[in-house]
């Protein structure tokens, strides 16, 4: 797997779509800092870590509202081979502020908010809405 973000946003995505009360994605320390926001951020009701295999499993359970998902969309920005890096003014908002871009810092993984309040930028990850 070459994009293990793209793969972890493609199996929330399609997970969303089939109306799937949760869904199961391969662990890794930057999956788990995503579901975190995520779960911070209302877009799921919960998380779990399973440790099955050597690396483990994250368990995500989707969030529907009168039987609509919360998540509408999500974009993959940055990608392998094509990274996008931005001054804390330069991160873009999504959706006027409705939606939350997600940026990897040196201060760890924060919100479009939290970057430009703590004054950092990073390499702009994802956007979610």
């Amino acid at each position: 797997m070459t994009d293990p973000i793209a793969d972890f946003l493609t199996r929330i995505r399609n997970a969303v779509r089939a109306h799937h009360k949760n869904v199961e994605i391969p662990a890794s320390r930057m999956k788990v800092g995503l579901t975190e926001i995520l779960y911070k951020q209302n877009f799921i009701n919960g998380y779990s870590l399973l440790e099955n295999g050597p690396q483990g499993t994250i368990r995500i359970y989707l969030r529907y509202k009168e039987g609509k998902p919360v998540i509408e969309g999500l974009e993959r920005i940055s990608t392998p081979g094509l990274r996008l890096y931005k001054g804390a003014a330069d991160i873009p908002r999504t959706l006027n502020g409705l939606g939350i871009t997600i940026v990897s810092t040196p201060k760890g993984l924060l919100t479009d908010a939290q970057a430009r309040q703590e004054n950092v930028g990073g390499e702009v990850l994802c956007r979610i809405w």
